[in-house]
């Protein structure tokens, strides 16, 4: 063999080694592609709650948790994240790698909040991929048993003659329940003076003990003092009577436009894969709907409800435009 052909030999040999090489280490190093294509979930999952451990919200969302661990064969976390009026806990989800491994659990504050506070860390409607609503709670105005008014058509006539004179409590400035209220103030054109707490329980003791006349509360909460006589119900701010609560009459039957309801739902992060928060839907939708999980949710005041990602984008939509013009017209200034 001549030195040349020695030379071409030679270098032809540790380039076709070279490529081998290459090959190999294809082979060995995972792309990117193929990370994304493991199947969901194949890590833990988080549900953010932007409440304390122990309220409402956070019972639902454990409850939850343990049923769908079951269906994921994957732990799923509660991380309590309370403050700002859910905003601290919401931001965290805004923000979490979007994954699959991290979904908000969200309230009718998530939808008030972008017309109560301005300077919000987060975009309500651009941050978030709506993933499903899980049910709705029944709001009620209550009232102390001495109070002149048995219903809601004597409540207005009796405000109409007292503008101003008579006060309603709730949980606090700028909440469904506190809206919920000033809607019906507007549109009835009645006028009422709103006496905010630092919570449902501390407004229900002054409603019982007649330092304020009225309440508006989650039904499920003043339902037990309801059934006690120490208080009375006027009426339900929901847009039909719940089958749960048959007895209660709505708003809407006296002044038709207007009825709410405090929502429960899920989010995820807004660049979440479409697949996963669909197939995470499904999936929720399939537990919140089972008539086990239904009957438990009565019996913590919540109306199951389940719904797919477009649906609650829809709600979510609804209700800001909704509480938008109330906020701005009531001056509601967060707590």
């Amino acid at each position: 063999m001549t030195p040349r052909n020695r030379r071409y030999f030679l270098s032809s040999l540790r380039a076709a080694c070279l490529a081998c090489v290459a090959g190999m280490a294809s082979i060995c190093v995972p792309t990117t592609a193929g990370a994304a294509d493991e199947p969901w979930p194949s890590r833990p999952i988080r549900f953010v709650v932007p409440f304390a451990a122990g309220g409402a919200t956070d019972a639902m969302a454990r409850l939850l948790a343990q049923r769908m661990a079951t269906v994921w064969k994957q732990p799923v976390i509660v991380d309590n994240r309370p403050g700002a009026g859910t905003v601290l806990g919401t931001d965290i989800d805004a923000k979490a790698p979007a994954d699959g491994t991290t979904f908000g659990i969200v309230v009718s504050a998530h939808e008030i909040n972008p017309s109560l506070r301005p300077n919000l860390p987060y975009d309500t409607l651009k941050d978030f991929a709506a993933v499903s609503e899980l049910g709705v709670q029944h709001m009620v105005i209550a009232a102390n048993p001495s109070f002149p008014a048995d219903n809601l058509a004597q409540l207005i006539e009796l405000a109409k003659k007292q503008p101003g004179k008579i006060s309603y409590a709730s949980s606090g400035s700028g909440t469904a329940l506190h809206l919920g209220m000033e809607l019906l103030k507007t549109r009835a054109g009645i006028d009422i003076l709103h006496v905010p707490y630092k919570g449902g329980a501390p407004a229900q003791q002054n409603v019982i003990g007649g330092q304020v006349p009225l309440l508006v509360d989650i039904y499920h909460s003043s339902s037990p003092f309801i059934k006690a006589g120490k208080l009375k119900a006027i009426a339900l701010f929901s847009p039909q009577r719940p089958k749960s609560v048959p007895g209660i009459p709505t708003i809407a039957e006296t002044v038709p436009s207007v009825s709410a309801v405090s929502v429960l739902g899920v989010v995820a992060p807004a660049a979440t894969p479409r697949a996963i928060v669909a197939k995470a839907s499904a999936d929720m939708a399939a537990v919140i709907r089972s008539p086990d999980f239904v009957e438990h949710l009565q019996s913590m005041g919540v109306e199951a409800v389940g719904s797919t990602p477009e649906q609650f984008e829809a709600v979510i939509r609804a209700d800001i435009e909704k509480w938008a013009p109330v906020v701005k017209s009531s001056g509601a200034l967060p707590d």
